[in-house]
């Protein structure tokens, strides 16, 4: 049928598309060899698919929109000269053998951490380029990265993350600094042990526990539109450095039976997981608490100086002695509009 002959009510949404992989304004482009050939050949499958789609108008326009996103990435693409390189220095396109890993550095659409292949842009690719073997660069706290080896030519790669969605975890895997315990004398860490979905939490020492929000700078989270839909994904540290791409959190109004707020939590939606999914993990992992749902309060978007996320606010009724919700200022106003 025609397009003309559509009523207006009749006709179906147009599905969003998914942005490319970010790139901030004025950086160029830049690519290898390899990642120009691969958005060439992307543009080619996307061509013959939209021939499939003969008059299929919401998907031909689906695939109208995202091919002009190609087209501008591959018009814009900045293709480097590798033999131009300083062959001890690392640069864009080398790869780099740090702390017993291999990556390699490329362009933001060949970027894929999994297979070891990073961002120019990224903080790891930015804070080795320019090193050379043997430089030690010094992190935060007690963190070095070694520089081992720098080369242009094919070197075998080192998977990083696996691209798997988020899992539960065991007090064997869980990071050291999720609660604090405030404790006279050093004791073995009670936190929850979960076993085929059934949550056991042990008995918890004597002393006033403090939650600590998770920060980990190289977890994959989410990129959702306003609607809660994944459209990509980028490395949390990415996310909070002011380009407003917006990712969803989950919020935590714990309540006691007189309805008074008696903690207050937060923790960033694993890649793949629901917001109810995350929030039900991270409230037995990291507060011990299991046995009761929590209830969707509102959603909305939370815009700050250094990030954008789609908020999902929970309440839970409990009357269980929970880990003291941080209260200073900066914090307690991220629940300001819940």
């Amino acid at each position: 049928m025609s397009r003309g002959f559509i009523k207006e009510g009749d006709q179906e949404e147009i599905p969003r598309v998914p942005p490319r992989a970010y790139l901030p304004d004025g950086v160029p482009n830049y690519v290898t060899k390899e990642g120009l050939e691969a958005l060439k050949e992307e543009l080619k499958a996307l061509e013959a698919e939209r021939v499939k789609a003969g008059d299929d108008y919401i998907t031909v326009n689906f695939l109208d929109a995202t091919i002009k996103q190609l087209v501008d990435r591959i018009n814009s693409a900045v293709e480097v000269d590798l033999a131009k390189a300083a062959k001890d220095t690392v640069s864009f396109g080398a790869w780099v053998r740090y702390n017993g890993r291999v990556v390699r550095i490329v362009g933001v659409d060949e970027a894929d951490v999994n297979k070891g292949l990073i961002s120019f842009i990224s903080p790891v690719a930015k804070t080795l380029i320019g090193k050379k073997a043997g430089d030690v660069i010094e992190l935060k706290g007690s963190e070095k990265i070694v520089v081992e080896e720098v080369s242009f030519e094919p070197m075998t790669l080192t998977q990083i993350i696996q691209d798997k969605p988020a899992k539960t975890i065991t007090t064997a895997e869980r990071s050291p600094r999720r609660i604090i315990e405030e404790i006279p004398e050093p004791v073995a860490p009670t936190q929850p042990v979960v076993k085929d979905d059934v949550v056991e939490v042990p008995a918890q020492a004597e002393g006033p526990r403090r939650f600590e929000p998770e920060v980990n700078d190289v977890e994959f989270l989410p990129i959702v539109n306003e609607r809660g839909n994944i459209v990509g994904r980028a490395l949390n540290v990415e996310l909070h450095q002011g380009n407003k791409m917006l990712h969803p959190v989950a919020h935590l109004h714990v309540v006691n039976g007189k309805g008074e707020t008696i903690g207050l939590y937060w923790w960033h939606v694993a890649f793949g997981d629901t917001p109810e999914k995350t929030l039900k993990r991270k409230m037995a992992e990291s507060l011990g608490l299991s046995g009761v749902n929590p209830k969707l309060k509102r959603q909305y978007v939370r815009e700050a100086k250094t990030e954008k996320e789609l908020v999902y606010v929970f309440t839970v009724v409990t009357e269980e002695e929970l880990p003291i919700s941080p209260e200073g200022k900066e914090y307690v106003e991220l629940f300001a509009k819940d």
